[in-house]
């Protein structure tokens, strides 16, 4: 006898809404990472060349953050990482999600750009990326190398527009870094490394594209050609987490988002994200952020 359709709206945390989804459009690949893009609203603001000095280190703290290695080495710490890491001339450094960290060398020149983040409630998408990417000069994608080149020509010889050409250009990094590291194989489970495969891709695709629609683990398993063990496999693996846990992370950002810029009640809000009732969505809500929503909604206008 067939096993009836697993429903993530069954599983804790996960409601759904009452009519059932389609496949209609899984055909047409979401791009998440210009998702992200729009979401955070990521804004290069400025870059500086920094000189070593024995024994000196620059701290930079709760802002993304960029370091391309000119001359000699450096060295990077992490608050609260026990690890060093050691880097070379061409390498570049991506702290996409602000974590407080330290620079430093002997004899050693590099360039620091910073990021601005526009939406700091993108938690679960920035959250989930690594505190940092080191891309070597050696072995990265070409465009770096270029870009880094379009940087120095406009702080050797700025002219009118060198800042935003060159916050355009710390944009472009982001990308390419990005977009370089999600690609390799031993890249660390998140939704951006599942982007990059080409059926756990699809079910993304379909999960960000309308998080509120009844999604069962069976209709993305087949959107994907894949079993449903299969499906649920892969993606814990490629993403990091199961299909519904993923699913609920991406309805109840959503609704932070409701919660913050609208003024709906929290009732219609929590069947705009796809919960069957106000309660499961506050269960949920307060599960996941530590308070309930209409608290959270208070909270956040008085930042």
């Amino acid at each position: 006898m067939t096993a009836p359709p697993e429903n993530l709206a069954d599983r804790p945390g996960v409601q759904g809404l009452t009519e059932p989804p389609t496949l209609e459009g899984l055909d047409q690949p979401h791009d998440l990472l210009s998702e992200l893009l729009r979401s955070v609203r990521l804004s290069g603001e400025r870059i500086v060349a920094h000189a070593a000095s024995p024994g000196s280190s620059l701290g930079f703290a709760d802002v993304g953050c960029l370091h391309i290695v000119e001359e000699g080495g450096i060295v990077l710490r992490i608050d609260g990482d026990t690890q060093v890491r050691h880097l070379s001339r061409g390498d570049f450094v991506l702290l996409p999600r602000g974590d407080r960290h330290w620079v430093g060398g002997e004899s050693a020149r590099w360039l620091s750009g910073t990021f601005t983040i526009g939406d700091p409630q993108a938690s679960h998408l920035l959250g989930s990326l690594p505190a940092v990417v080191v891309m070597s000069g050696a072995s990265g994608p070409e465009g770096l190398q270029v870009a880094r080149k379009m940087i120095m020509i406009e702080m050797e010889s700025p002219s009118q527009g060198s800042a935003v050409m060159i916050a355009r250009i710390l944009d472009l990094i982001f990308i390419q870094i990005l977009r370089a590291w999600a690609a390799r194989p031993d890249a660390e489970p998140n939704w951006l490394a599942g982007a990059f495969d080409p059926q756990i891709g699809v079910a993304l695709s379909a999960i960000h594209g309308d998080p509120a629609r009844d999604w069962t683990v069976e209709k993305l398993a087949r959107a994907c050609n894949l079993s449903r063990s299969a499906f649920a496999a892969r993606f814990a693996e490629r993403v990091g987490k199961p299909p519904a846990t993923y699913l609920a992370h991406m309805r109840l950002d959503a609704a932070t988002d409701l919660l913050r810029d609208t003024i709906l009640p929290v009732a219609l809000i929590a069947k705009n994200v796809g919960y069957e009732s106000e309660a499961a969505f506050s269960r949920a809500f307060k599960n996941r952020y530590g308070t309930p929503p209409t608290r959270w909604r208070q909270n956040s206008r008085h930042r």
